[in-house]
């Protein structure tokens, strides 16, 4: 058989195929791995909001990683998924801090156990924020956005419970 007639034979295979029982099976399987894929291990994640920005954008798809931390544990710099109210709102964010240690924010900069963290994602200018020292609890990470440039009222952040990190972001 020459290459021509085998290509041909392979395209139509692919792009044509004959409607029977097996068709339909490999069809109903290939939905069922992609369903579980998107759903449960590669979650599709529209940003929305500014608090991640210059390096996370809004208004843009992205996938979650959720077996990531079946393998290892949370570290500072990650940026994480979190589950916000159920499973559909999330929020994007990054660790900046461990559980127990003790966090603090002077005239915009963090220190963790009183030494200033270093931060160089944050590209923005930042906004005098100050929060008084606390300790994260053993079960908890904190969490806070990239954008610092924005007044410390309009960020949703501080110490998540673990169990709430869905994943880490791909792209």
């Amino acid at each position: 058989m020459n290459l021509k007639k085998r290509s041909e034979q392979i395209f139509r295979y692919l792009f044509f195929p004959k409607k029977n029982l097996a068709y339909w099976i490999r069809v109903v399987i290939l939905a069922a791995l992609a369903f579980f894929f998107f759903k449960f291990v590669c979650k599709p994640v529209y940003v929305d909001g500014e608090s991640m920005e210059p390096n996370y954008h809004t208004c843009r798809l992205n996938f979650c990683w959720t077996p990531v931390f079946l393998f290892r544990t949370p570290v500072r710099g990650d940026v994480v998924v979190l589950r916000y109210e159920g499973d559909r709102v999330m929020l994007l964010k990054r660790i900046i801090g461990l559980p127990g240690e003790v966090i603090e924010i002077h005239q915009g900069t963090v220190y963790i156990d009183g030494k200033p963290l270093n931060e160089p994602y944050v590209k923005l200018k930042r906004e005098a924020w100050e929060l008084p020292p606390r300790t994260i609890p053993l079960d908890s990470v904190y969490v806070i956005g990239d954008n610092r440039s924005m007044p410390m009222w309009q960020h949703k952040f501080g110490a998540i419970r673990e169990n709430h990190i869905v994943g880490t972001l791909l792209l």
